[in-house]
């Protein structure tokens, strides 16, 4: 660092260096949710379920937040099924893996569809071809999910999430490191 630093270049210096921890600890926690993708799973259920009991307290103070009867009973009733659901999966994260994992695939399902009408609507333009591969490889991965449900739910999220993970880090890597480059300068 050269002797007429200032704070701003120390505090992007901190930062750049923050961030390539950061990024190593993405690349191994998306490493390791891949390599038992089945944990990685469980705590996707276990986050969606505390996300859950959240957006269910939220609508109990929508609730008395409202000033009509049908507002407050409908905040009341949301209220109560995402309290439920959200309970129900940290009581029982298994279950509602298995469930997510069904979710997921019905998803990418809707998504391949989307994908392939997109790709007649757009046909004549150069590079629609990809989505049509996109739109078959979404499907092959639902199919994929979906005909071996229940037993895809040990796999299938996990591995989603851990490869999002790890390619969330890389990314973040290289573009600490393409700062770092930069701030050498300074």
């Amino acid at each position: 660092m050269s002797s007429n630093a200032n704070p701003i270049t120390d505090f992007a210096h901190k930062t750049a260096n923050w961030s390539l921890v950061l990024s190593i600890l993405l690349i191994l926690a998306g490493f390791f949710t891949l390599m038992i993708p089945f944990v990685g799973g469980i705590g996707v259920a276990i986050f969606v379920g505390w996300a859950l009991i959240v957006s269910g307290v939220t609508h109990f103070i929508l609730a008395f937040k409202t000033h009509t009867t049908g507002s407050l009973l409908w905040e009341l009733l949301l209220g109560a099924i995402y309290l439920f659901t959200g309970v129900y999966l940290l009581m029982h994260p298994l279950a509602g893996l298995t469930t997510l994992t069904l979710l997921l695939a019905i998803y990418l399902f809707t998504e391949a569809v989307f994908e392939v009408v997109l790709y007649f609507q757009v046909r004549p333009r150069d590079g629609s071809g990809w989505l049509l591969f996109d739109g078959l490889i979404t499907f092959l991965l639902a199919l994929m999910i979906w005909r071996s449900w229940p037993s895809s739910s040990v796999w299938a999220i996990g591995t989603l999430v851990g490869v999002s993970i790890l390619f969330s880090g890389i990314s973040r890597l290289m573009l600490s490191l393409a700062a770092k480059r930069v701030l050498k300068a300074f």
